[in-house]
């Protein structure tokens, strides 16, 4: 369990995508200890529900294939019928096919800039009235290392987290007039579903750590202050940024 830092986001509603492992799930346990309701989206109903029984307090499930776009209607309806509509929403839900250029599909290029890039702003898209009427929310994107260098294997998802970083400030630009902060995390090498290969290589992780500032690769709780800042009123004249929490990987 996250220890209790931070704001207290009591009153607030947050939704976290891709919640049933790594850094979604991380999110969910942060922003519930930090006294919010969460309502936690992804496909797998057995890992919500072991997250919800984790918690410190309130959580739905709502388990939902994102991939689907023409599903998000249906998705905003859901997740707004627990508890109302949400004033903090984190995108963590993501996915990397790992195809090297010379063999990028047209399928993969597809399912990786839908689900990295499009979802996240459709689903802003349909809950910001309810942010916009309260005159107050929180949208927290995520990047990557990616976003700012290539990595072997990583040309179509280089490029969707790229799109999330000038989406950011696009998304901040347009809405953050109305109370709607709009900003990123881009984590480092964090251990992950989504990494395991990495760190399934202990030389490979070795290396990852030492071209950090600090030596060594991110632990989940790195991430907690940085997202409580995002989602607090902590935050309230920063919008359209893209926090790196790389222990210094891209300073150098």
């Amino acid at each position: 369990m996250p220890s209790n830092i931070g704001p207290d986001l009591t009153g607030h509603i947050a939704c976290v995508t891709g919640a049933s492992s790594g850094l979604g799930r991380r999110a969910a346990l942060v922003l519930s200890q930090a006294g919010a309701k969460v309502v936690t989206v992804a496909r797998r109903a057995d890992a919500l529900a072991e997250l919800a029984a984790e918690a410190n307090g309130p959580v739905a499930e709502v388990a939902h294939d994102l991939a689907d776009r023409n599903g998000l209607n249906e998705l905003a309806e859901r997740v707004t019928a627990p508890f109302g509509s949400p004033d903090i929403l984190v995108h963590a839900a993501g996915i990397n096919t790992r195809e090297t250029a010379d063999d990028v599909t047209p399928e993969g290029w597809d399912v990786t800039l839908n689900l990295n890039l499009a979802v996240p702003f459709f689903l802003s898209q349909k809950l910001v009235p309810g942010m916009r009427a309260n005159g107050w929310g929180r949208i927290v994107n995520f990047t990557s290392l990616q976003s700012h260098r290539a990595f072997p294997g990583g040309l179509s998802y280089g490029a969707s987290k790229g799109g999330v970083s000038q989406m950011t400030r696009a998304m901040a630009e347009a809405w953050s007039r109305d109370g709607i902060m709009v900003n990123a995390i881009g984590p480092g090498f964090f251990r992950t579903e989504l990494t395991a290969a990495v760190f399934n290589d202990p030389e490979r992780a070795a290396r990852n750590a030492e071209q950090t500032c600090i030596g060594r690769n991110g632990e989940l709780g790195d991430l907690d202050g940085p997202l409580l800042f995002f989602c607090s009123d902590a935050c309230q004249y920063v919008t359209g940024q893209i926090l790196m929490v790389d222990g210094g990987f891209t300073a150098k």
